[in-house]
């Protein structure tokens, strides 16, 4: 099915990336994107997404285009429906966004409901470019948002925020039923995003707290107090790996030093990872020379957090050996 993505505008690559755990781009501009989607209810796990609709069409950002599209579309509807229009900033100049709503609505046959709608048509300019379609998911960001780090049972200072650990874990493209595994899993914030889509949680930390601290918070998940250098699993036996490395402040680690723990981390994880598997890796510097000696560095996004903190985040893939039978 053709879906329209509004995306959230706090990146400007990550939203994109995430988009393919649930389909393939077709089409791209600032904040939006057009998906071939094989399951659309599965957009129900997106982060940085913060509306999904059908798409319906696309025109040029001028009233005449969108009710030349419209009266091409011929829409009509038995249920009570409202008509809604975002302009994303950009340098044009585009009609107001009342008059827009106005010609919408205009253009649709069925009873209007401005306070309580059954249907929504959305129309959204970016750049060039109106899109056009019928909501079929919002309000994705919420859903994190009422569901904070201080809302679990066990919280650590400086630990990920739910929608970021989501898209962490939707970037390894794991699907339901397939195991992740997090080696420096923490208070146990991507074990639980996984688990929340299904998959099998996996989790390991050096430190005892962290490891009593993600049994309250992600009881389900399987978890081990061992070193990430080292870890008590077999080989090819994870299909996604996903983590956030020691940033060496104030956290406990074994090795000597963080090139170190880097290195036999990396050499664990590969180990561990299936053959043409992802493993999403997020450090506080690029360690993008370490991580192409096991890996093929598919994906690297930078995202600034404050002022000393910027997260490097490596989408890494295990190359699939050849079929030799």
């Amino acid at each position: 099915m053709k879906l329209l993505f509004e995306l959230s505008g706090e990146h400007p690559t990550l939203p994109f990336a995430e988009l393919e755990c649930v389909g393939r781009i077709t089409d791209r501009h600032p904040q939006i994107a057009v998906a071939e989607c094989p399951d659309p209810a599965a957009t129900a796990r997106l982060a940085l997404t913060h509306t999904v609709m059908e798409y319906l069409g696309e025109c040029a950002p001028t009233a005449p285009a969108l009710a030349a599209l419209l009266d091409d579309l011929a829409l009509s509807t038995d249920r009570p429906f409202a008509a809604r229009v975002k302009v994303i900033p950009g340098p044009g100049e585009y009609p107001s966004q009342l008059d827009l709503e106005r010609l919408i609505g205009s253009h649709i046959k069925g009873p209007v409901s401005l306070r309580s709608p059954e249907v929504i048509y959305r129309a959204v300019i970016s750049g060039d470019r109106c899109y056009f379609g019928r909501i079929i998911l919002g309000g994705l960001r919420s859903t994190y948002e009422s569901r904070g780090p201080a809302t679990r049972p066990f919280f650590h200072p400086g630990v990920m925020m739910p929608r970021m650990a989501r898209t962490m874990v939707n970037l390894s493209l794991l699907s339901p039923g397939e195991v992740m595994c997090d080696p420096f899993c923490g208070t146990g914030g991507m074990l639980l995003e996984g688990e929340m889509i299904g998959v099998r949680a996996v989790g390991s930390d050096f430190d005892p707290l962290m490891i009593r601290g993600s049994r309250l918070n992600v009881p389900a998940a399987a978890l081990m107090l061992a070193d990430a250098t080292a870890l008590p699993l077999r080989s090819s036996s994870v299909d996604a790996v996903v983590t956030d490395f020691p940033y060496g402040q104030s956290v406990c680690i074994k090795a000597e030093t963080l090139n170190k723990l880097y290195e036999g981390a990396l050499t664990e994880v590969r180990r561990v990872l299936k053959d043409g598997k992802r493993a999403v890796v997020i450090t506080h510097r690029d360690i993008r020379p370490i991580a192409g000696q096991y890996f093929t560095v598919l994906q690297f996004h930078e995202q600034r957090v404050h002022k000393s903190l910027t997260r490097r985040v490596m989408v890494l893939e295990k190359e699939k050996l050849a079929d030799h039978s």
